[in-house]
This record gives C-alpha cells, sequence and structure tokens, in this order.
C-alpha cells in the first residue's frame, strides 16, 4: 500500500521526503520543550500525533478542537488542546521547512488528487488485511474506488487488528453494512490451536460501523495435538522447557524453516533466542521485511508474526505487564483508551499462536500474563 501510495505522489507531485518516526520523534521533543508549563509525555504526544493530528491530517487549530476521538470518555478540556495544538503546529511548520511529508500527508494528497481526477490509475482494488488499512490509506481507497461500484474488495479480519486505533470507515466513505459475509472454514489452523486462540477474544469482534464478525460457527479442516501451556518458575526453566520441546519437534520430523518463536517486543528476543540456540536450531531474526529462509527458524516480535505461518510455533515471555505491556497501560489517559489497549493487547498473542498449523506451544514465567488464565481454561 505504501509503495503504490509512494508511487503515485511522486509520480503528481515529485520526489517524496518522507519523515522518520525518529525524526517526528525529535521535532515533537524540540516543540514540546519551546512551550511553558505542559505535563505531556513524549509517548502521549507521539501518540497523538501519529493516532490523531497526522492520521486525519488537521492543519488547523479549529480542526484540532472539534475532532472526534472515538470511543473516548473523558475529553481532553479546551485549555489542554489550546496547549497541544501550539505544539503540533510547531511540528507542521518544522516539516513543511525541511520539506518533509509523512505517510498520512502521501496519501491525504493522493486522495486529493485522485478526487480531482475523471481516470483513477486503477479500475479495482483488492485488499488483504484490511483491518490494518490506516485512515489515511483508507481514505485513498474511497478516493480510489470514487463511489464506483464493486471498485472495492476487502478481506480482513477483526479479531487480527493490531496496528490501528477503531475508526469510522463509514465517515471516509466506505459502508460495508449489508455488504459483508464471513468464512467459516478454517484450512490453516488445527481445530485444537484454534479453539485454543479463540479464547483470547470474546465470541463477536465490533467495529465502530456496527459491523460484528461471529466468530461461533468456525470451522477447521483437520485435527491436531492440542496446544501447550507452561508457566514456568524461572527464565531459564523456559528456554529448557521450549528448547526440550523444540528438540522433540524435529525428532518428529519438523525442519527448521516450520518454527517461529515469538514474544510480545524486542526485551524478550534474548529469551526466544536462547531456547533456539539449546534446541541447536538455526535460525534467523525477523525484521519488517519479514523474510523467511529455508533452513533457518524465524524469532520476532508478535507483530511481526502477521501475514506468516509455520507448522510450529512457540509463543514465549507471557509474562505479567509483559503482555500487556505496562508502559502502554501506564501511558493511558483515559478509560476507552485502557479498554484498547487491553483489546490490541489481546490481539497480539492471538495473531501469533494462529500462525501455527500443527503445533503450538505458550509459556511465561510466573506471574504469568492474565491472559494465559483463559488458555488455560
Amino acid at each position: 500500500m505504501n509503495a503504490i501510495g509512494r508511487r503515485l505522489f511522486e509520480l503528481n507531485f515529485g520526489r517524496a521526503q518522507i519523515a522518520s518516526r525518529e525524526t517526528v520523534q525529535e521535532l515533537l521533543g524540540e516543540a514540546a520543550g519551546a512551550v511553558d508549563a505542559h505535563k505531556f509525555s513524549p509517548r502521549f504526544l507521539l501518540r497523538e500525533w501519529v493516532q490523531v493530528v497526522d492520521a486525519w491530517q488537521l492543519e488547523s487549530w479549529e480542526s484540532y478542537r472539534d475532532v472526534v476521538r472515538l470511543g473516548r470518555k473523558t475529553r481532553l478540556k479546551e485549555d489542554r488542546r489550546v496547549v497541544l495544538w501550539s505544539i503540533f503546529a510547531r511540528v507542521r511548520s518544522a516539516l513543511k521547512s525541511r520539506g518533509l511529508v509523512t505517510w498520512p500527508g502521501i496519501f491525504s494528497q493522493v486522495a486529493s488528487k485522485l478526487a480531482e481526477s475523471t481516470h483513477p490509475p486503477f479500475e479495482f482494488a483488492v485488499v488483504d488485511e484490511a483491518e490494518d488499512a490506516s485512515v489515511p490509506q483508507l481514505r485513498f481507497l474511497a478516493s480510489l474506488g470514487a463511489g464506483r461500484p464493486n471498485s472495492l474488495f476487502f478481506t480482513g479480519d477483526l479479531g487480527q487488528r493490531i496496528f490501528q486505533q477503531p475508526f469510522s470507515w463509514k465517515a471516509l466513505g466506505v459502508d460495508l453494512r449489508g455488504r459483508s459475509s464471513t468464512l467459516r472454514i478454517n484450512y490453516r489452523t488445527s481445530h485444537q490451536i484454534r479453539t485454543h486462540a479463540d479464547k483470547l477474544l470474546g465470541p463477536e469482534v465490533s467495529d465502530v460501523d456496527g459491523n460484528t464478525e461471529d466468530r461461533r460457527g468456525t470451522v477447521s479442516t483437520f485435527n491436531g495435538p492440542p496446544p501447550v501451556v507452561l508457566v514456568l518458575g524461572t527464565p531459564e526453566e523456559e528456554i529448557k522447557a521450549v528448547s526440550g520441546w523444540l528438540t522433540e519437534r524435529v525428532k518428529e520430523g519438523v525442519v527448521p524453516h516450520e518454527i517461529g518463536v515469538f514474544v510480545r517486543s524486542a526485551a524478550e528476543l534474548g529469551r526466544a533466542r536462547a531456547a533456539v540456540e539449546d534446541a541447536k536450531v538455526p535460525y534467523k531474526m525477523l525484521d519488517e521485511n519479514l523474510e523467511t529462509v529455508t533452513g533457518r527458524a524465524s524469532i520476532g516480535a508478535m507483530h511481526l508474526a502477521k501475514g506468516l505461518e509455520f507448522r510450529t510455533v512457540v509463543v514465549m515471555a507471557c509474562d505479567d505487564e509483559v503482555i500487556p505491556l505496562q508502559e502502554r497501560i501506564e501511558a493511558v489517559v483515559d478509560d476507552a483508551d485502557l479498554e484498547e489497549v487491553y483489546n490490541t493487547e489481546r490481539h497480539l498473542p492471538y495473531v501469533a499462536c494462529t500462525r501455527a498449523r500443527d503445533h503450538l506451544m505458550v509459556t511465561s514465567v510466573a506471574p504469568a500474563s492474565e491472559f494465559l488464565d483463559d488458555l488455560r481454561k
């Protein structure tokens, strides 16, 4: 999606100098330092910029003042918004003076250009993993469809939404109500793994437009061994348990590239690496390119598991304060935001667990994440 957006931008506006996340964080820090007497944390400022100001391409105080934050129960008081906008206005000005554009800016300008055109670059668009489409990406797709019937086709799973805050598709011109259907047959994951993973989610998952996925009634086309869920006393015990389990799978004929090992974030990668090394399985550390390698197991953070599949998966380090991640919880300023943090944190292990076709192991060091209570029911 980003590659297409960039190509269309450069065809219409010239070369794009895209601001990196690090540059945005630097500019936010400089802008916040220039504004007196505020108590906003860098994490809150970045989230407000990414999810609100930049996502919706807000260009004025009035647009920021009036923007609706879906589900938020405690509205930011106007005097706090005034201070926040004084920070964000400085960031916008700094980006402009450096000739930089953000990804939402790319898609916003392309969408505006498409709205003026009578000849769209594509007649139809098929969008997979649609649950992760962002506000600017969906605005671009809506412009691409331009109201033509059946010009857009989406596939997705609300239970796997891990990258985006909820927002109204209908408000951006994409109305799925009455035009969607739910696929009930799972060809990729054994009945035992699927039913265990489903315990992490409710029986229904809904979006803000009222579209609901009823997860009951789904069937898998094959059976397999039940998942193993363990809570160990120490990281060393966990590493040994995972190593022994992987060794058994290799003896059964599982080859290294059929193995995936996932943890919540980079802080826990050492435990995963130690377990795989102890099992004497060659491995590759996954990065954002998501390139797996024949003959090597894949190790990475849970969000990198999305879109991949393996015969055998280990989800490690599901400890208390690791998942849900404590620093995300501490950054929350509103009850509705806290609910959204818990939802997306649940989706992460769900995504990681459902990468497994035949074998799944989930481990933690006591005290375990509260989510493991659901898996062990």
